[in-house]
């Protein structure tokens, strides 16, 4: 991209773009000018040009490049020039065979059209379509953008571009289907030694994208959960129970959950002294196991049962005055929804 733009715009600053031009009659025939077969392939002749091709190049080069890798890639546009370059004279003098195509076929327009013709060949057969839409009952791909860029550079010189175009196509399929055994060839590894040392710094180089080889996502830091625990602990319970006695001074949810744990009967009593109302009691303490860490055990030393999400969710529904955590806590210690949704109700009841 960076070559075609520096010698397009050299050829129009110098004044050369008259060497650029190629004509079997008279540059070859006449004038012996056979350096024109190669030069006319390095420049465009006009801006509107080698803007195409420097969008070409980006839509449809870059994929073939990233599909083949730098040096196939390279390897296969100096075949392709090669190749393009002979189709292209052997098509010139089989043009002088008829009037009528001699006249239409006679000149063939500077700029590397018949390469990027070779490169959408390989666009064609190897780039899949990403998306398909229908405009007008009519069925195409997001490659039709692409193909009309490669129209509109066909187009802009009817019918002196359609030659090149079709000896790119030409090219392309030769490569693509090995006829001639073109594929195995790369560049010598003195030319590519010589790129990496003298041309990539000049270009810039790029450091590859970092994947992760981590599938599941990173578990939470021990910073983010001492703050979670913290913030839990400094919360105020919240439940619906309505108590008859005063409120004393509230403790923290740690100790109570230690208090219970270390003595059961405690904590039975404290709850039968909350104006006779254990269904508080018992949601309070389950909020204080889920806020200490610890896991309730159900009676007989079971383990409780894990809760879909779908229970969660139609409790927390039926409550949405409640947080998830008591709901959650409920669901573990009921054997069931319909036990825990009865729990839930008879917390919310008066004493």
């Amino acid at each position: 991209m960076l070559g075609i733009a520096l010698t397009s715009v050299a050829a129009g600053i110098f004044d050369l773009k008259h060497y650029l031009n190629l004509q079997l009659v008279p540059h070859i025939s006449k004038y012996h000018q056979y350096w024109r077969l190669l030069v006319h392939q390095l420049a465009c002749a006009s801006s509107s040009d080698l803007l195409l091709v420097e969008i070409y190049l980006y839509n449809v080069g870059v994929c073939i490049e990233r599909t083949f890798g730098s040096v196939k890639y390279a390897s296969f546009l100096i075949i392709s020039a090669v190749t393009t370059m002979l189709i292209s004279f052997i098509a010139l003098i089989l043009a002088q065979l008829t009037p009528v195509t001699s006249s239409l076929f006679n000149n063939i327009p500077p700029g590397p059209i018949a390469v990027m013709s070779a490169v959408i060949y390989q666009y064609i057969r190897l780039v899949p379509p990403v998306y398909h839409f229908r405009i007008f009952g009519l069925g195409m791909s997001d490659k039709i953008w692409v193909y009309a860029i490669a129209a509109q550079l066909a187009a802009t010189r009817f019918p002196d571009k359609v030659l090149p175009t079709l000896v790119g196509l030409l090219a392309g399929y030769i490569y693509r289907s090995d006829l001639l055994q073109l594929k195995g060839w790369r560049v010598p590894a003195r030319f590519v030694r010589f790129a990496e040392t003298w041309i990539k710094p000049l270009l810039g180089d790029t450091q590859p994208v970092r994947r992760t080889n981590r599938v599941l996502p990173e578990s939470r830091s021990q910073a983010e959960a001492r703050r979670r625990t913290a913030a839990l602990e400094a919360e105020e319970v919240v439940t619906t129970a309505r108590t008859t006695r005063p409120r004393t001074a509230p403790r923290s949810r740690t100790s109570a959950a230690a208090a219970s744990i270390t003595n059961p009967s405690a904590g039975d009593a404290e709850n039968a002294q909350d104006g006779g109302n254990t269904s508080g009691g018992m949601v309070r303490q389950w909020m204080s196991e889920l806020a200490s860490g610890a896991r309730p055990v159900a009676g007989g030393g079971a383990t409780v049962r894990a809760p879909s999400e779908a229970e969660i969710g139609m409790l927390t529904s039926m409550f949405p005055d409640l947080e998830r955590e008591v709901v959650l806590g409920v669901l573990q210690r009921s054997p069931n929804i319909e036990a825990a949704a009865e729990t839930l109700l008879a917390s919310q009841t008066p004493s």
